[in-house]
């Protein structure tokens, strides 16, 4: 297993972690998956034997239960070294201030983590999702408070746009608070959205990426194709809507192309998208999930794979989303000034 470091930390983290919605089977997240503490414990220990280090979850996975699991697998303890990620912002109750990123509303989702997870300290807390109504002056005050009251101790953000998390930095960098030092973002063949602003800011800030749904919510997998019904079992087939498809010609192009490579490798599509991820320099961490051992053996093994340079640009040109304004003009009117940042998402787009 590879390790990266977390943006500017000193924390190194493996290329997979665990992913665990499918802890639990409450509420909303019943159709991603139903392990009980048995099923989970067996999928935990297989991943960290493999040498995954990062356990990822939310407080709203399954109402808790998610968190409530692995406080029971790992009983307290840190086998082997375990990273344990948790996130927080949206709903956990019925009360006008159980969600969003207040003061009020952080404090408490933390202290009640850290309850589920039977543990004093969180490795890494995330806000889940922006929080318009709150004043980032005080999301980021209550970060800086838990890091220094040794409830965590690292902080993240997720699904953030880019301007959000330049604002958040900004006020971190102004007031000598806590800063992030990663964003857990959707990056995919099928979504290459973040590479516009999300990608650039995390090479010039400094920022870990770790992914979630790499396998745009199994659409990547292989299992589905063109012109077949949705297989049973699978999260489509439940009736899970994320990713979107905004184009579905295009979205069966990627799998076809992911298919041509793994058929001839002899590894599964699964394995050659998780591969494209893991072989970006910018990608930190990979989560991978799943509701049954041979998912999480098969997504592991990408670990080991390695795509050619011709394997990498068959994938990259037929998933190329288009170069949007102002970076076409900025491609083709500054191309002699373009940072590293910059060339994130540029250097892909050479002007024909």
């Amino acid at each position: 297993m590879e390790y990266r470091q977390l943006g500017r930390s000193g924390l190194k983290v493996s290329t997979l972690a665990i992913g665990t919605m499918t802890f639990g089977g409450v509420g909303w997240a019943r159709k991603t998956g139903q392990l009980d503490v048995h099923g989970a414990r067996r999928l935990v220990d297989l991943c960290l034997d493999a040498g995954v280090n990062l356990i990822d979850t939310a407080d709203v996975y399954s109402k808790g239960a998610s968190e409530e699991i692995i406080g029971e697998i790992l009983g307290g303890k840190r086998k082997n070294g375990v990273l344990v990620a948790t996130k927080a912002r949206f709903g956990t109750g019925d009360g006008v201030n159980d969600a969003g990123s207040s003061r009020q509303h952080l404090i408490e989702a933390c202290e009640a983590s850290l309850k589920r997870l039977k543990t004093d300290t969180i490795d890494l807390y995330q806000l889940h999702e922006w929080d318009g109504h709150t004043p980032i002056e005080e999301t980021m005050e209550a970060l800086d408070t838990l890091v220094r009251h040794g409830k965590v101790r690292y902080i993240g953000c997720s699904n953030f746009s880019g301007w959000h998390i330049m604002k958040a930095l900004g006020v971190s960098d102004r007031d000598k608070r806590q800063r992030f030092v990663s964003q857990q973002i959707h990056y995919t063949l099928e979504a290459r959205d973040a590479e516009y602003e999300l990608l650039p800011i995390s090479v010039d800030q400094g920022l870990g990426v770790i992914i979630w749904s790499p396998l745009a919510g199994g659409l990547l997998s292989g299992k589905h194709r063109r012109n077949q019904a949705v297989p049973e079992g699978t999260r489509q087939f439940a009736g899970w809507t994320e990713p979107p498809v905004r184009d579905e010609n295009r979205l069966w192009n990627i799998v076809d192309a992911l298919v041509s490579i793994a058929e001839k490798r002899q590894v599964s599509a699964a394995q050659v998208a998780l591969a494209w991820l893991i072989g970006r320099k910018v990608v930190t961490s990979v989560i991978i999930g799943g509701r049954t051992e041979e998912q999480f053996v098969d997504n592991l093994a990408a670990r080991d794979l390695v795509l050619t340079a011709e394997e990498r640009k068959l994938l990259d040109d037929v998933s190329l989303p288009p170069l949007l304004y102002p970076y076409w003009h900025q491609r083709n009117e500054a191309k002699d000034r373009l940072s590293e940042a910059d060339l994130e998402l540029i250097a892909s787009h050479p002007k024909r």
